[in-house]
């Protein structure tokens, strides 16, 4: 199967499962009330969301160095994948934070710090914000390498990546989230990412 036709296919499913995790990321009709859309979550549910958005998104720019600086048909595979299943994910989180007038963070910058939410440091390292988070140095790093060198690096520092979302998602948002949608988001996150790691570890020791 080619990449091609994983991302086409992949893409697909991903959009079908955001949107029905995140069903509630809608804008809320006028008979509703803005009310209960305040009522529905609490500020560890904001963050949490307003601190996965730049995590997806570096995790985005990551798996697009991929196609042209990867060795290992598998390590393509893997991040066609990982791109198409978080893109939506950002697209429905910034949805749901939009229905919520809450502040949508930047995508366009993936190198750099994260300023959103109270779950990481207000600052521009990306070391000390969201678990998981490369620096811009090592993001350099990666878009230097290439062949083997380039996988080996590209699959420890996504491990690295995918287990700050876990811990986040299981520290933070299951544990204080008050919100269905945004839990939901958290553990699917945990389920998919965990898989992703132990993929991402056999490829390592392969």
């Amino acid at each position: 199967m080619t990449t091609r036709t994983i991302i086409t296919s992949v893409a697909a499913a991903a959009a079908m499962t955001v949107g029905a995790t995140l069903g509630g990321c809608g804008i809320t009709s006028a008979s509703s009330g803005s009310q209960s859309v305040a009522a529905d979550h609490n500020q560890v549910d904001v963050a949490f969301v307003q601190n996965m958005i730049p995590h997806h998104a570096q995790a985005i720019a990551m798996s697009r160095l991929v196609a042209h600086q990867a060795a290992s048909s598998q390590v393509k595979d893997l991040a066609a994948r990982i791109e198409v299943r978080q893109q939506p994910e950002i697209d429905q989180m910034s949805a749901w934070l939009r229905a919520r007038h809450a502040s949508v963070p930047a995508t366009n910058n993936p190198m750099g710090g994260m300023e959103q939410g109270d779950m990481g440091q207000t600052d521009h390292d990306t070391s000390g914000a969201m678990p998981g988070m490369m620096s811009g140095e090592q993001m350099h790093q990666l878009e230097q390498a290439t062949g083997p060198a380039f996988d080996r690096m590209f699959l420890q520092m996504m491990i690295t990546h995918h287990q700050g979302a876990i811990t986040t998602a299981q520290t933070a948002e299951l544990r204080a989230g008050q919100n269905p949608d945004a839990r939901h988001l958290a553990q699917r996150i945990i389920d998919t990412q965990q898989s992703e790691v132990t993929e991402m570890q056999t490829l390592l020791s392969s």
